[in-house]
């Protein structure tokens, strides 16, 4: 169990969002915080924190220009810590290669392999070809829905059918190196962690997984741990006092 650290970036600018707000009208977001600095800053502090294996994630649409601003921010953050960072966000067969380029040690996909509400198979193909198995991290990002968890695309929007359950989790796994899953109903809300969620992750963990969402206080870690069966590595964002709350960096980075 260890602390993957995070940079959301969206409209260009390092910021923190409640995770369910996100829609691509006027490129909405509710904000909790919104960073005075760069990509590059947070990079460098990750980097000399000793933290590999955070996540960049771009949060606006891919063609627009507030993707491209999210873009640069990136390589900003990916230029400070080459090869310590993985990124998500609008990836796909044909640009996960240019992030690679970049520096990122893997890309981070979920709307591109989860396309019309199911798992589509020959895009998961392309992406493993394209960059390889041991670069792919699939984003496995869930909302509850009829006391299920439904994996959810398009920045968080989109209902696929595909339940997050201890068969998708085997099935998948066979396709890459790890996975990350944001519990999307509390992501951003520093309100606690979706226990049930965190329990099945932890029953059914297969390969490298990284829980985020609700984390507000060490004793949700502790809880995390306790329902992880210490396996799952986990993300602070919002309650972290460098993007304005309560728990202190350096002793999140020692949590274990």
């Amino acid at each position: 169990m260890k602390f993957r650290p995070c940079i959301d970036i969206h409209n260009g600018q390092v910021k923190q969002i409640v995770g369910g707000s996100l829609s691509d009208k006027n490129n909405y977001a509710k904000e909790n915080f919104v960073s005075c600095y760069d990509g590059a800053f947070y990079g460098e502090l990750y980097r000399t924190s000793g933290l590999d294996g955070g996540h960049i994630i771009l949060l606006n649409p891919v063609g627009t220009k507030e993707y491209e601003a999210d873009c640069q921010q990136a390589f900003s953050a990916l230029g400070a810590f080459d090869g310590g960072l993985q990124l998500g966000g609008g990836i796909n067969a044909d640009n996960a290669g240019r992030f690679i380029d970049k520096g990122a040690s893997h890309v981070i996909v979920t709307s591109y392999v989860f396309k019309d509400g199911a798992i589509n198979f020959d895009n998961l193909d392309k992406l493993v070809k394209s960059v390889g198995k041991e670069r792919l991290v699939l984003d496995l990002s869930c909302r509850q829905r009829d006391g299920e968890y439904y994996i959810v695309t398009d920045r968080w929007q989109k209902f696929t059918d595909v339940v997050m359950n201890s068969d998708t989790m085997k099935m998948l796994s066979s396709y890459c190196a790890e996975f990350l899953i944001h519990a999307v109903d509390v992501e951003g809300k520093a309100s606690g962690i979706e226990e049930k969620l965190a329990k099945t992750l932890g029953e059914n963990y297969i390969i490298p997984t990284t829980y985020a969402g609700g984390i507000s206080s060490f004793d949700d870690l502790k809880k995390l741990k306790e329902l992880g069966k210490s396996k799952l590595d986990f993300t602070v964002g919002s309650a972290l006092d460098i993007f304005g709350g309560s728990m202190n960096f350096d002793e999140v980075a020692k949590f274990k």
